[in-house]
Parts: C-alpha cells; structure tokens; sequence
C-alpha cells in the first residue's frame, strides 16, 4: 500500500482498518510520530485492553534476533482481543529483515505499529511497507498554522476555557516544532490560567516564556541579526536541556524560508513592514520588529547561500544524533558571525 497522504493520516489513526496488520510511523516530529504510535495501539488493544497483550520492543530486539518479530506477532492473545506490538526506535537498526518475515505470514493475528524517525523515501524500511498491500506508512511532518489552531482548540476546550485571539497569535510563534512540546506547553498553559476562564497572551508570556527559559525563536533571531553573545548564551542553555538539533535547525531553516520570501516580496516596491505585516499567521508583535529589520539587513543571494547551509544541517542533524547539536551550533554561529557584519 502506498504512503498516505497528510489530510488521509488523521482519519486512518482516528479507525484503522482491521485489514491493516502493519503500520510504520514516520517523520521528522519524533513527537507526533511517538503520539500517533500510541494512540494507533490504543484504537487496536480497545477499551479494556489486556495487559499481557500489549509488547513493547526495541529495535536493537529485533535487529538481532529477526524471528522475535514473527513470533510475537503469532503468539495468540492469552484471554481474547487483537493482541498489539509497539517496536520503538525502528529506524536505528537494521529490522528490515524481521518485518520481510512477519510480511510474509499475512494471517498474523496481531497488530504491530513500527515507531520510526525520519526516513527518506529510499530508506529500505519505508520501500518495503509502502509496497505490502497489508502494510500502510504513516508520515509525521511538522504541525503547520491549521494543525497549531486545531491543537491549542483540542487542549482550551478539553480544559473548558477560552482563548484571546493575542494570545493564539502569541502560540502560533512558539508552537509546531514538535508535537508531543507542543500539547504538553499547552496543557501546562490551560493549568495556570485555569482560574482566569480566559486566556491572554500574558498567560502565554508567563507560563511558555519562563518555561522553556529561553525560546527558540529568540535563538534563531540572535543568529539572523548577528546578536553573537545572546546566540551564544542561548546556544548554551539549549545544550544544558539536552537540544533536539534536528528541531531547532527545522525551525530556522522555516524562519529563513520566510525571510527569503519577504526579501522577494520587498524587491517589487513593498516594504519590508507591509511585507511582514502581511505574513499568515501573523508574526508575534513582539517579534515583528526584529524580522522586518532581518528582511532589511540581509541580501538575497546570502539568504540563498543560508538556506542550503541549514537545508544540510537539518538532514546531518536528524541522522546524527550525537553530532547534531555541534553541527547546529556551528551553522547557526556562521549565519550568526555573517549578520553582525551585516547589522552593523
């Protein structure tokens, strides 16, 4: 079965068919990617799941034993219902083989959602259940301005609050990166104004603002205006929390994308504030200011030569774990050491 498409994921996570033995989630949001796992076997283990039916395994399990899969996968359920198999980690280790075993017992009673990073569409991984009638792959891409206003409705109503057109412009600049951040900002967000019945974009500067200590735009501001000693702090601080490179350079490799674009736009005789006053969704008025001086100080070609910088970095980052946040640091100080020249 081919890969389905963005708008078709929801629904198929929402009821997948009981024809569907197989599922592969993927994607650069390792939070969406671990949210929609678990609820895919939530859906398949029912309301009252069993315990003992329920296996978890990594995929350094499976990767050295290929039959493990197989046989967990045949094992019948001990006391009746669709017996479920969450393989974590499913993208670090070779489990190609395992899954050509499993998929070749097509009467397999049980359910098995495969978690995995983000695959290129050559990954072995990824060819081989895209082309299994009984398989079906799942893409997980960052939240974009609908999916954001979907969330943050999802987590106010579930609270019973309601929520200041400010302070969802003020969300819509700090949410999206990941899915799993993302909800749990929220939730904790709705926690602290729940007493208020409202939420305001005060809210949202208190509780998200100190919370993340120092957020991630404010990052990627510093690098594009050359601000090296607030980038430099702010490089640390993310390290101390254990960065998600990956994420962060996604999210500059955006906000660069953005910039060229504006750039265009000024070039046909409109101002950088008309251009990034015209941005949807709208641009934080707090930050406003800082992007229309970015779009001012930075010249197309070197947005270009920027955007192929970062475009690396995030696929070096999302293969790389353990060099990733090195290499972001370095990219971001380059853009960085660039713009102080240019902010001059």
């Amino acid at each position: 079965m081919v890969a389905l498409k963005a708008q078709e994921v929801d629904r198929f996570v929402a009821k997948p068919p009981e024809s569907v033995s197989l599922v592969l989630v993927y994607g650069p949001d390792t939070g969406l990617v671990s949210e929609r796992a678990a609820t895919l076997i939530k859906h398949a283990g029912g309301d009252d799941p069993d315990p003992f039916s329920q296996i978890k395994l990594d995929g350094s399990d499976i990767s050295s034993d290929p039959n493990r899969l197989v046989d967990e996968a045949l094992t019948i359920s001990m006391f009746g219902g669709r017996r479920t198999i969450w393989v974590k980690d499913g993208s670090s280790k070779n489990i190609v083989p395992a899954v050509e075993t499993l998929l070749r017992n097509p009467d397999q009673p049980s359910f098995v959602v495969i978690e995995a990073g983000d695959l290129k569409k050559t990954a072995p991984l990824r060819k081989k259940i895209e082309g299994d009638k009984l398989a079906v792959a799942l893409p997980c891409f960052p939240d974009t301005a609908k999916d954001v206003d979907r969330l943050i409705d999802e987590e106010t109503k579930a609270a019973g609050l309601m929520i200041s057109r400010e302070a969802r412009m003020a969300l819509h600049a700090l949410l999206g990166a990941d899915r799993r951040a993302s909800r749990g900002e929220l939730q904790k967000l709705c926690l602290y104004a729940m007493e208020d019945q409202r939420i305001e974009s005060h809210h949202v500067e208190e509780i998200i603002g100190d919370a993340s200590a120092f957020a991630m735009d404010e990052l990627i501001d510093a690098a594009a205006l050359g601000q090296l000693k607030t980038l430099d702090q702010g490089l640390e601080r993310f390290e101390a929390g254990g960065m998600d490179a990956g994420v962060i350079a996604s999210q500059a490799l955006r906000h660069f994308q953005q910039l060229h674009f504006c750039k265009l736009e000024t070039q046909k005789r409109r101002s950088a504030d008309d251009v990034v006053g015209s941005l949807r969704p709208p641009v934080f008025w707090k930050r406003k200011s800082k992007m229309v001086r970015q779009v001012e100080i930075w010249p197309v070609e070197q947005l270009e030569r920027a955007l192929i910088r970062l475009n690396e970095t995030v696929k070096t980052a999302r293969l790389n774990a353990v060099l990733g946040p090195s290499i972001l640091s370095h990219a971001l100080l380059m853009i960085g050491q660039y713009a102080s020249r240019l902010n001059r």
